[in-house]
């Protein structure tokens, strides 16, 4: 392996050190809070790494086992690799490992996780060497939402809980930029459920369906459905039908995924708060009792597999 950072490498690291990440799934957007609100979800990706004395080995389990890159350019060999730059060292050799959960290109941030994954397990690796290299959380945001172009999925899988993350730069147009979020505890009776359809969908694809521009009334009607949606996933539940309401990015991917805004319009009709997950297909449901089962023999009818993961923590290595 060789150092692919900017900036001053210190050292190499030891063969034989070893690190583990386990990374929850996440759900962005939630409606109104367009590349600004995110989630964790209870399903998890896990990463081990080993440095060794020279090459790289890879192995992918589970999702995405025979559709990814088992090399160089996978995407957690490269994470782990900025992770131990970051920490200015590198590795001669790695042996990787990935146990893999999370659906690919559903909408469900498996990009995210595989970054903040690798991210996370290079830092550990770092951390094991000299305990003076950790990062922070607040770091490890920003090096992973570098890697994504913003921060919900990212900051989501980070921090855990529900996150509100914004980007900041030095000044208009810059192209440096700091990625930010906090994370808001859910209330207690909040239970998130996914209807994963088979079929994929292309983030770049649904984004580029987006318009450059959008009317004022859209653009005030989301500020105020987002700022309801930080009350209603943290404080009053009984709001979620109105406050994940949008109209900046789901009506503009509609006929890009069909099944999907079938399902969030009869999940809305029954009075269950429902939107796509992230760029999609995956529809998001958010409940406080328990999700009915004639829909769900309904979703699973229409080829749908509904899970209920749960509000994840954040990201854990060592």
């Amino acid at each position: 392996m060789t150092p692919r950072d900017s900036q001053v490498l210190t050292g190499a690291l030891p063969a034989e050190l070893t690190a583990t990440a386990r990374v929850p799934a996440s759900t962005a957007n939630l409606g109104p809070g367009f590349d600004s609100l995110g989630m964790a979800l209870g399903i998890y990706d896990e990463i081990e790494v080993r440095t060794t004395a020279t090459g790289l080995s890879v192995r992918v389990e589970g999702e995405g086992a025979d559709d990814v890159p088992w090399g160089p350019s996978h995407l957690v060999v490269r994470a782990i690799e900025r992770g131990l730059a970051a920490a200015g060292v590198w590795a001669d050799g790695l042996d990787v490992v990935c146990r893999n959960a999370i659906p690919h290109s559903r909408g469900l941030g498996s990009s995210a996780s595989a970054v903040v994954g690798g991210l996370a397990a290079g830092c550990a690796l770092a951390a094991r060497f000299d305990p003076a290299l950790a990062v922070s959380p607040d770091r490890l945001v920003q090096l992973a939402s570098e890697f994504e172009g913003h921060p919900d999925n990212a900051a989501a899988s980070v921090l855990g809980g529900i996150v509100v993350s914004w980007t900041e730069s030095a000044e208009v147009g810059a192209a440096a930029r700091t990625y930010r979020a906090v994370r808001l505890e859910p209330h207690a009776t909040l239970r998130p459920v996914v209807l994963i359809p088979q079929e994929r969908s292309s983030t770049a694809h649904t984004r580029g369906l987006l318009p450059e521009t959008v009317p004022h009334g859209d653009a005030a009607f989301n500020v105020s459905r987002a700022a309801l949606a930080v009350v209603a996933l943290t404080q009053r539940p009984d709001l979620l039908l109105p406050a994940t309401a949008d109209r900046l990015h789901q009506g503009q991917r509609a006929p890009a995924l069909p099944l999907t805004t079938a399902w969030i319009a009869r999940l809305r009709e029954a009075g269950i708060a429902a939107t796509v997950s992230g760029a999609g297909p995956t529809v998001l449901a958010l409940t406080t009792s328990g999700f009915p089962e004639e829909l769900r023999e309904l979703a699973a009818a229409d080829g749908l597999r509904v899970l209920e993961p749960g509000i994840a923590e954040g990201v854990l290595a060592g």
